[in-house]
Formats: C-alpha cells, structure tokens, sequence
C-alpha cells in the first residue's frame, strides 16, 4: 500500500448508507494517551447524516474530566452521544492542516496546539487490508465486530477494544475502522504548555463503552449510532 494517508484522508468522503441510523465518514485520532495523564483525540467527520460535516477535539485533564471541543453545536457533533460524561462541550474553530503525506497539524486558537507524524507498522498495515476486503454486510454483523474487537486489542497494543456498544448517552455506538496507522510521534500545547511525551494511562480512559486506545492510533472509517429519540436518550448538554 503505497497510498499516504493525506492521500486517502484529502478523498472526499460519501455518506453511508443506513436510513434508520446516524452516520458518520472520514477520520480521526482515536486517542493518544500522554505519560502525564492528558489525553486527546479528534474527528474530522465532513459526512454526516445529521447536516454539515464537523471537525471535534476531545480533551481529557490528568483529574479525568473531559471537554469536548467541536465546530458545531453539541446537538450536531460529538457531545450528542457522548455530552453527559462530559465536564463541559465548546463550540469552537477548529482547524485540521496537513503538512506532509504523515503529517498534520490540530488547532484550537489559544487553547490547543498539536503536532503529529503518523507511520505504518504490520498488525496497522494487516488489519487496514482486512478492512478494505471485508464487505460491508460483516461491518453491520455484531459477531465480526466483537471478533474484531478481541483481536485489535493485542494486536495493535492498544488495550481494550470496543467496535460496537451503547455510548454515555443511551445510543448504541458501530465503528467501522476500514485504514489504520499508528503515531510515531506528537506533541501537544494546552494553553501554551507543552503536555509532555505520549505514554499509556495508568487505567485505560472509557466513555460508555466505548474505550480509549492507550497508544495513539489515526482511522479513516464510518462511525454509526441510535437515532436521538429524547424519551430514551440524554440530552447533549446534560440539565437542558
């Protein structure tokens, strides 16, 4: 596989199909653990079902307490699903750029600086083959899923995995990594601090079901979940 992944992530994506779901394509970090107990990730989501396309950066502090940044108003984005294990959601301009074929760059303007040179290894390069054959009826299959989910884990060295499961919110959660590559390396600034060196969490971060790599791990998939119902559902911006 030749392909770089700006090549692949620069593609504009087409929506899934699946009317009875909200659906989401393009990519994401899907976490980098830092040795001093901060975490981030991002999406970068320019499909979605729900309207126009948004970018997000999820940030967890070394108490634990998690924002969520995002182009968009909670209800159309990340906190969604995930808002009421959320300290607080933000909307914010958030800019993705790409600096080289591995490389990019994630900003949030006086908050967020971080810097990041993506790589290959061979369970990212095996797996990323897998997702490119398998069809997209074994995606849907909750048995592949969950197949899935027990190999990745050791695999790719990145603790618990969990493709499919119900988020903070209520919604039942599938993700569908089709490409994967690690991250050589990043460096981030909160608030004009350097965080330090990325290193696993002493407990893996969870949100619902859905867990946090304890390595850092670029995606370029779809993302599916529950539609909203209100009656069954939080709200993304809990006490609203």
């Amino acid at each position: 596989m030749t392909d770089s992944p700006r090549s692949i992530a620069e593609i504009d994506k087409a929506l899934p199909s699946g009317e009875d779901q909200e659906r989401f394509s393009g990519y994401g970090l899907m976490g980098m653990p830092f040795a001093s107990g901060h975490y981030l990730a991002m999406r970068h989501f320019p499909a979605s079902s729900l309207g126009a396309g948004y970018d997000s950066v999820w940030h967890r502090d070394p108490a634990g307490e998690w924002v969520i940044y995002s182009s968009l108003s909670p209800e159309a984005s990340c906190a969604r699903y995930f808002g009421s294990a959320l300290e607080d959601q933000r909307v914010e301009h958030i800019s993705i750029t790409w600096t080289g074929p591995s490389a990019f760059t994630v900003e949030v303007p006086d908050k967020l600086m971080w810097d990041l040179e993506l790589g290959r290894s061979v369970a990212t390069s095996a797996m990323t083959g897998l997702g490119r054959m398998l069809p997209a009826a074994l995606w849907r299959s909750p048995a592949v899923l969950s197949l899935m989910s027990r190999v990745a884990g050791p695999a790719l060295g990145v603790g618990r995995v969990r493709l499919s499961g119900t988020s903070p919110n209520g919604q039942w959660f599938r993700a569908n990594p089709r490409m994967l590559w690690t991250v050589e390396s990043s460096r981030a600034r909160i608030d004009g601090i350097d965080i330090g060196p990325p290193g696993p969490l002493a407990e893996q971060a969870r949100l619902g079901d859905f867990w946090l790599p304890q390595r850092g791990m670029f995606v370029v998939g779809e993302a599916y979940f529950e539609q909203y119902d209100p009656a069954r559902h939080r709200a993304a911006r809990p006490g609203s």
